[in-house]
């Protein structure tokens, strides 16, 4: 795998792991407590706005499980190696070897070297770090986040510099499951088939005849 110089690139909140981590963030006195998840979209507008960040809690892993793209990242690790799997994470360095630690204990071993503690929860940051990874010679670069802005932001660098490689979002493991209850629901309250999967626009044309039901 070495010689054809692929690469995988994971996130690790929410798209390898769910951890109850929280970043801390103070000002004036004030003490907001952010998620992993929303630290990677509103991380770099706090810190703009003069919020200060307490990354302590960040730096371990808390109430760790696996992510929605945990397996197939053993997939790949048992197919490939993990000579040229990495871990990009908003979180600081000082997280590796805690993120590194839980990993093990699930049976994905990643070279402590290979976890990049970004301490930036911005999408260009990430995209930058791969488009330096693009220029130490890895042609094929494969991608997975659960942030939207990450995504695009990592996308657009792909298509600007024509690297080949695969840019995949992490969606929620029980993404599927709520889409069923709610069809179900659907089902019982309005009388439709459940296989008709619905647009919200005709939900609600069809909601307005049917009287209003609360979730």
């Amino acid at each position: 795998a070495g010689e054809s110089r692929g690469m995988s690139a994971w996130d690790f909140d929410d798209t390898l792991a769910t951890t109850k981590s929280n970043v801390i963030f103070t000002k004036d006195g004030e003490t907001k407590i952010v998620s992993a998840e929303d630290f990677a979209k509103q991380g770099a507008d706090l810190i703009a706005e003069g919020w200060t960040p307490d990354f302590s809690e960040f730096n371990e892993v808390k109430g760790g499980e696996p992510g929605p793209m945990f397996e197939k990242a053993m997939e790949r690790a048992r197919k490939y190696g993990t000579e040229n799997t990495f871990i990009l994470t908003a979180r600081p360095q000082e997280a590796a070897p805690a993120i590194k630690q839980f990993l093990d204990a699930l049976g994905l071993n990643i070279p402590l070297k290979n976890i990049t503690g970004l301490g930036n929860s911005t999408g260009e940051a990430k995209a930058r770090w791969l488009l330096d990874k693009h220029a130490q010679g890895y042609i094929d670069i494969a991608f997975a986040d659960d942030a939207m802005q990450n995504i695009e932001a990592v996308q657009k660098v792909f298509d600007q510099f024509d690297i080949k490689g695969k840019v995949e979002l992490a969606k929620p493991l029980y993404s599927a499951e709520l889409g069923r209850d709610f069809n179900s629901i659907l089902e019982e309250t309005m009388d439709v088939g459940k296989e008709k999967t619905f647009s919200a626009a005709k939900a609600r044309q069809r909601g307005k005849n049917i009287g209003k039901f609360k979730f």
